[in-house]
């Protein structure tokens, strides 16, 4: 019995180069809708971080009756420690800490708070300390202090890569000032941080000058050094802003996370609060080629105040943002010892940020949001500016950022 034989067909050159281009086609879709989905999950998670941030200080308004305080820990006149007669800051945090050390304990970090609260006897490095170290810490900028390198995740954004020094434990997320910058690294006490002079009581003390100087300009949620409420936002929880995302510092001069030191007095009133945008200025600073980027020339910053390196200091550069400027937009001081800085917030997401509403509803602000004029001088006390009570030049946003304008908001911002 004869069989035919069987002709096996197998694919051709050209069929199989023809299903590789169509692989990769596929692929060259996917990759970009894959990417676009992580990010979405990223964008997710901070958001939800951002929700545990809220719960936290409702929790500890609940607790305590009044917000965590921005600018606050031990303070000895002159940073002076109590073991040591030499001026120094290894022992006293002079009134420095920020919002985020008082919720410690309300975002599940039981383990860092007993650290931060008790004496503790060993450095970063796992030597020993003596004496030990004091309950709540050192000044913020002491690397060897423990807990002021470690990092908790809800204090992260996963969308942002930075790590590592020069920063210590970072943070994505930032206490509002409100819609003014002048005086924004100033306490509501009387405090010398760098040196005890006549002026200085201990116990600290509220004086006339600091107190005025804060009212008038000091118009957000937070308040430096002061304790306080939500009753005291009188245009409603859900219509102002209680924190803001920022960006940290990658060291790449981007202008949204590099503090520039050498830009001149911004927050005066015949001055921009953008920092020689003109390109008629003798030395511009950004970079026409990429407008994100300062140039590598003209420049001067200190390596140590980059965006959201210290989650433990009330400083402007660190834990703090103003809504002077829209999102997204640059960082710009009056260059003495991070003063006056309009820090708008940042992110590392797509067309915006969140920001955290006094309600504990977070919401995606976009970086086209109504700013006002972005040159208008700022409320403050200071001559030729709008005067204390103003309402706020800065449009929607500003109105956003001031606990008690009194400005009407029209807009639907949680859509």
């Amino acid at each position: 019995m004869n069989h035919m034989p069987v002709r096996r067909r197998a694919f051709t050159l050209v069929e199989l180069l023809v299903v590789i281009a169509i692989i990769g086609i596929l692929v060259g879709l996917l990759l970009p809708a894959v990417q676009a989905a992580r990010e979405a999950a990223r964008r997710m998670s901070c958001s939800n971080n951002f929700k545990q941030i809220g719960l936290a200080i409702h929790n500890y308004h609940s607790a305590y009756k009044q917000l965590p305080i921005h600018g606050t820990g031990t303070y000895i006149p002159g940073g002076r420690d109590i073991w040591d007669t030499n001026p120094g800051r290894e022992i006293s945090a002079n009134h420095r800490l920020s919002f985020l050390v008082g919720i410690v304990p309300f975002v599940e970090q039981q383990g860092l708070w007993d650290m931060l609260a008790n004496p503790h006897g060993f450095n970063t490095d796992g030597s020993v300390h003596s004496p030990p170290w004091q309950a709540m810490g050192p000044h913020p900028d002491r690397v060897l202090y423990p807990p002021w390198a470690f990092e908790t995740p809800t204090f992260r954004c996963p969308s942002d890569p930075g790590v590592g020094l020069p920063a210590l434990g970072r943070t994505n997320y930032a206490a509002c000032a409100g819609d003014s910058a002048v005086h924004s690294r100033d306490p509501y006490l009387n405090i010398d941080e760098k040196s005890e002079d006549a002026t200085v009581t201990f116990p600290y003390s509220v004086d006339t000058g600091h107190a005025n100087q804060s009212n008038g300009s000091q118009r957000g949620m937070f308040v430096n050094n002061r304790g306080m409420k939500f009753r005291d936002v009188l245009d409603g929880l859900s219509n102002t802003i209680m924190c803001g995302e920022i960006a940290t510092d990658l060291g790449d001069n981007d202008n949204r996370t590099t503090l520039p030191t050498n830009t001149g007095a911004h927050a005066a009133p015949q001055e921009k609060n953008q920092c020689r945008l003109d390109p008629s200025y003798a030395v511009p600073y950004i970079d026409p080629d990429r407008p994100r980027f300062w140039l590598p020339t003209g420049l001067t910053s200190n390596v140590a105040w980059g965006r959201g390196f210290r989650w433990h200091d009330m400083m402007p550069p660190y834990t703090q943002m103003t809504t002077v400027l829209s999102p997204n937009k640059l960082l710009c001081s009056d260059g003495r010892d991070h003063r006056d800085v309009v820090s708008p917030p940042s992110s590392r997401h797509q067309g915006g940020v969140h920001v955290l509403m006094g309600d504990g509803a977070v919401v995606f602000i976009t970086d086209s949001i109504e700013a006002g004029n972005p040159n208008a001088p700022q409320v403050s006390h200071r001559a030729g500016s709008p005067p204390p009570g103003s309402p706020s030049p800065f449009g929607l946003w500003g109105a956003l950022g001031s606990r008690a304008g009194g400005e009407v908001i029209q807009e639907q911002l949680n859509q």
